[in-house]
């Protein structure tokens, strides 16, 4: 694969959780995290992309999310659990995903608020069509995606270099 190719970002927060009393990083999902979460695994698998590696945060919710997401698609990639994506930054995500291997074209990134939100928007220096303006009014609630391209090798990914081409959230 040529570096110059179009890769792709898909930057997925973890659907709704529960609040039961245990540390942050242990919440379960709700019941309609369950169902978001399945729901986002059929959206992502409806888009046509074929992931090469997914990166998901080591939290309880996102690992559940990754889990019932992924059922529904028709190959599982290879999956890495990151402790760097919990409570990470857009730039500490940022350079997360500066250490994907350059044969790999698609990353789902599996996190959370308010680093997904703050990496889409600071990767996205262009948006196609309203794209931008459904994403701004809706937010990123929980299971919400964003499909993002660059060109380039993983390392010049940076502030402004990607193009937002897609975005779902459930339904409330």
């Amino acid at each position: 694969m040529s570096v110059a190719e179009s890769r792709r970002i898909i930057v997925f927060r973890h659907a709704k959780a529960d609040w039961p009393q245990v540390p942050d990083h242990e919440r379960p999902l709700a019941e309609r995290g369950r169902k978001d979460a399945a729901e986002a695994g059929r959206r992502l698998t409806d888009s046509g992309i074929s992931f090469g590696l997914a990166l998901c945060s080591t939290a309880v919710r996102t690992r559940e999310t990754w889990k019932l997401a992924v059922q529904e698609f028709p190959q599982r990639p290879k999956t890495v659990y990151e402790e760097r994506i919990y409570e990470a930054s857009p730039g500490e995500l940022i350079a997360v995903l500066n250490e994907t291997p350059d044969d790999l074209r698609d990353v789902l990134l599996i996190g959370h608020n308010p680093g997904a939100q703050g990496l889409t928007e600071v990767l996205a220096g262009s948006a196609e069509g309203d794209v931008r303006e459904r994403m701004t009014g809706r937010g990123f609630p929980t299971a919400a995606f964003a499909v993002l391209s660059f060109s380039g090798p993983w390392k010049s990914l940076e502030p402004g270099v990607a193009t937002l081409r897609d975005y779902w959230a459930p339904a409330d």
